[in-house]
């Protein structure tokens, strides 16, 4: 069945509705080298919420404080018919310890930034974002569920975080009666399915909307990657070394593997007389537990090209196809607890039905 950017999805254990995809602005800005400038992104802003969409994604350093400040500046009057996130924890001023981080006085202060580059007075979205290992959690979450009590933020979430100190942290914020995650932002594509291990269960579980970031695995899923650019890699710093195939090559994101699976993509694509892109995002907008994946265009042709996404139905027979091509081991206990002789030493013949 096709889908729309109006037909909302509810935002994990929340009563948040929010576009089954959302619109990523760290391309709003071109301090990285390979963004859109303002008129472009202010087409892009436009033409998404002429269609009804409403879900945003930025952060406090994307595009060095520039995709803020155009998000605010696009959304104007409209501001609180939208749904705006954007995440703290990345270094904000080089040299100064507390800038970044997950602690407290980092929380505080970036949500002030972002607060006066959005032009707003409160956050629908916060991600705690790159967990640093370093804060103890009830300062997080106390912290989080300050912020929400304050009105500064309406909904609490988390990103790039180890599956078990996310459920820890659900856990003390349910018991404590702090505001409780409700989305997972996470790194989930065909190329990138090690979050089907703990993550993807983990949110489920626990009541975290999954929104996954780099649904085209940073490309490569279009096809516009070959063999021949594997010779290319370099090396990289920060998100800014050059062009964006050129840091994705430099990260490692361009291996045979991947292109095998842009390539099963490819065959799924001119069966459905569809683009590789259309395919991919659908196929993730099928995922069990993703509630909306983050799409990031440059140019009107892409953000179209992703859009029509929405309208790609994947057969069973596709669905399987894409799945083998890029299935991932499981590792323990996960494989184990799947295995035929877990099924009969716990089951044995006997037939058992999940209603729930």
């Amino acid at each position: 069945m096709a889908l729309a950017l109006d037909n909302y999805r509810l935002l994990g254990r929340s009563g948040l509705r929010v576009s089954p995809l959302a619109l990523g602005t760290a391309t709003f800005g071109t301090e990285w080298g390979w963004g859109a400038d303002r008129d472009e992104a202010r087409k892009l802003f436009d033409r998404y919420t002429g269609l009804g969409g409403n879900f945003f994604d930025t952060a406090s350093t994307y595009t060095n404080g520039s995709s803020e400040r155009l998000l605010g500046e696009f959304a104007g009057t409209d501001r609180d018919k939208l749904v705006l996130a954007t995440k703290y924890s990345t270094l904000r001023q080089p040299g100064d310890p507390n800038s970044g981080g997950t602690h407290r006085k980092s929380m505080v202060a970036s949500v002030e930034s972002s607060l006066r580059r959005l032009n707003t007075d409160y956050l629908d979205l916060l991600y705690v974002n790159v967990w640093d290992f370093r804060t103890p959690v009830e300062e997080i979450l106390r912290g989080l569920d300050d912020l929400t009590r304050q009105g500064k933020v309406l909904y609490v979430a988390i990103s790039s975080a180890p599956a078990w100190q996310v459920s820890r942290m659900q856990a003390i914020a349910d018991l404590r009666g702090w505001s409780p995650l409700v989305a997972l932002e996470t790194e989930y594509s065909l190329i990138e399915r090690t979050a089907e291990r703990d993550l993807v269960p983990m949110a489920r579980e626990m009541g975290l909307g999954v929104v996954p970031f780099s649904p085209l695995g940073g490309g490569v899923l279009t096809g516009k990657y070959s063999r021949e650019d594997r010779k290319q890699a370099g090396s990289v710093v920060g998100e800014t070394a050059g062009d964006r195939k050129s840091l994705n090559v430099a990260l490692g994101t361009v291996t045979e593997r991947n292109l095998a699976i842009a390539d099963a993509v490819k065959e799924v694509a001119s069966d459905l007389g569809r683009t590789p892109a259309q395919v991919a995002l659908a196929w993730s907008l099928n995922a069990p537990g993703v509630t909306a994946p983050i799409i990031g265009a440059r140019t009107s042709a892409q953000l179209e090209d992703n859009l029509g996404a929405l309208r790609v139905e994947l057969t069973p027979s596709q669905l399987a196809r894409l799945d083998e091509v890029s299935g991932i081991d499981l590792g323990n206990p996960h494989g184990l607890l799947a295995s035929d002789h877990i099924r009969t030493v716990t089951t044995g013949a006997m037939k058992i039905e999940t209603l729930v």
